[in-house]
């Protein structure tokens, strides 16, 4: 049976609850060039119209391929004849060891700050409900826990941008039926369908592609049912820290340990800003955050847990364990916690303030414990150029939502 394309007034009421996006939204949608984003944008494009606003597509280019450029011009003029404007990235991506998770988080780091600096908050993603089924099945195999188990989630804090995946509960076939229906042929990554990867295997092991079986659909449900439930723990995260916690844009939080507790809750919390503050990509090990809350102190993942004034806590970055030198070019990310903005420096560095720290603290006012792993961009005679709590060269990426279990690895 064949399965029809997803309506205009379906797609908007999937939008509903994501808003509000005020009159004339502007959004920006990811575009990989095969059929649901292509099939996202041309939805989104005429969801946004009605409204007065309209879609950039942003197309990802990573190298990987031969003839990558060529397949990303391809979309770039199948969107153009459509009416919609394009930009293409160039991403330039090396191959190697955990290539797909590698290409995964450039683009969507891509994509985050093109949309942003577009001026467009909401960044689109095109999975869909095979995707969302696959996500399940492979954070369950790796021993995820509920947080995890919840999969992608519709809405989600991306740094520069926030990411919406409007799609989650439709179909792939439905897709599919739209581009049929607008008489556009998509492009196919045949990586897609190379079993060395362990998703392109659960794919194949649940045997339907076109999304509309009993079995994917359970699984989304169970992701559905996972994520209210995430959503919960969320809420009840969020107002523990925000009694708790003072989260510093140099990268380092003041605690008030009455306020944090020391129940699963304060665990938690205290797990999420340990990750935050060290710059890891994923969660410590709930029993080391135990540790480190009875202990009052310590070093774990990167930070730096100590006793400080009136009776709070200073977490900190561990100065032991920051990152080197790296070349200042706009976009690097520097220590997992900082963005380098604005032009090239010739030559120049982006590193650790170390003991520069020690004449610096007077002018920024900050812990020492705290100035030491502030980056600082360096000539190649080592003068300092620019301190960044002093100018506006560096953004921080301070995201909680950005952090995830160990065994979680989502397609977006």
């Amino acid at each position: 049976m064949l399965t029809p394309p997803l309506s205009e007034d379906d797609f908007a009421a999937l939008m509903a609850p994501l808003g509000p996006f005020g009159p004339a939204p502007r959004l920006s949608v990811g575009v990989s060039g095969g059929p649901h984003s292509l099939a996202l944008t041309l939805l989104a494009q005429a969801w946004a119209r009605r409204r007065g606003g309209d879609v950039l597509a942003l197309v990802a280019d990573h190298g990987l391929r031969a003839g990558s450029a060529a397949e990303a011009a391809h979309v770039a003029r199948l969107l153009a004849v459509q009416g919609v404007t394009v930009q293409v990235l160039r991403l330039g991506l090396s191959a190697g060891p955990s290539m797909q998770e590698r290409a995964r988080g450039a683009r969507l780091s891509a994509l985050s700050v093109a949309a942003a600096e577009a001026g467009r908050p909401w960044l689109l993603l095109g999975h869909h409900r095979g995707d969302q089924a696959e996500t399940v099945l492979f954070r369950a195999l790796r021993g995820s826990l509920a947080m995890g188990l919840a999969a992608m989630a519709l809405v989600r804090d991306g740094g520069a941008a926030l990411i919406l995946r409007p799609l989650l509960g439709v179909p792939p076939a439905a897709l599919e039926a739209v581009l049929a229906a607008a008489g556009i042929a998509p492009v196919r990554d045949p990586s897609n369908d190379d079993p060395r990867f362990a998703r392109v295997r659960l794919r194949r092991a649940l045997a339907d592609p076109d999304g509309t079986g009993a079995g994917v659909a359970a699984l989304a449900e169970a992701a559905a049912a996972f994520a209210l439930r995430r959503g919960r723990a969320g809420a009840a995260l969020a107002e523990r820290l925000a009694l708790a916690a003072e989260i510093r844009p140099e990268g380092f939080a003041w605690l008030d340990p009455a306020a944090l507790g020391r129940d699963a809750l304060a665990v938690s919390a205290l797990g999420r800003l340990v990750a935050l503050v060290g710059g890891t990509r994923y969660l410590p090990a709930p029993a080391r955050v135990v540790a480190l809350l009875e202990a009052r102190g310590g070093t774990l993942a990167g930070a730096w847990l100590r006793p400080a004034s009136r009776g709070r806590w200073l977490l900190a970055r561990d100065p032991g364990a920051v990152a080197g030198p790296v070349p200042a070019i706009a976009g690097t990310i520097w220590d997992g916690r900082f963005r380098v903005l604005g032009s090239e420096a010739m030559g120049c560095t982006v590193g650790p303030a170390g003991e520069a720290a020690t004449r610096l603290r007077e002018r920024l006012n900050l812990p020492a414990a705290v100035m030491r792993a502030l980056p600082v961009i360096r000539r190649p005679d080592g003068a300092l150029v620019e301190v960044p709590s002093c100018s506006l060269v560096f953004s921080p990426v301070l995201n909680l939502g950005a952090i995830g279990e160990r065994s979680d690895e989502s397609p977006g």
